[in-house]
């Protein structure tokens, strides 16, 4: 079992679904990340912190740093923003295609 799935497995199991989905996409973007547990949050690593993600009681919190958050303002109105975060609440479906632009938007970010 990885140290991530250690972290969800010990969440809450109401936000343990959408846990795992946000642990599934960044997976499934960045194959090549090694996965560890940072300032207690499950982080995708490669050279650099890729992004983070936390279980909150009323959010799901992820951290993509600031850049991602800036050049996809338009997109992230609906939620809860701020310099290198975002809030996706329990009781809304995550919007999987944004984080996967997100992710891909970091992958490149960290390959120039």
């Amino acid at each position: 079992m990885t140290p991530i799935e250690k972290y969800i497995r010990n969440a809450p199991e109401d936000h343990q679904s959408q846990l795992n989905k946000m642990y599934k996409i960044i997976k499934n973007e960045l194959p090549d990340a090694t996965e560890k547990i940072s300032y207690g949050m499950p982080t995708f690593y490669k050279d650099e912190n890729i992004v983070h993600f936390a279980g909150f009681k009323h959010h799901l919190g992820f951290y993509p740093t600031p850049n991602p958050i800036v050049h996809f303002s338009n997109e992230l109105k609906e939620y809860k923003t701020s310099k290198g975060a975002i809030q996706f609440p329990y009781d809304q479906e995550l919007p999987e295609t944004l984080i996967k632009e997100i992710v891909l938007f970091r992958k490149n970010e960290i390959s120039k």
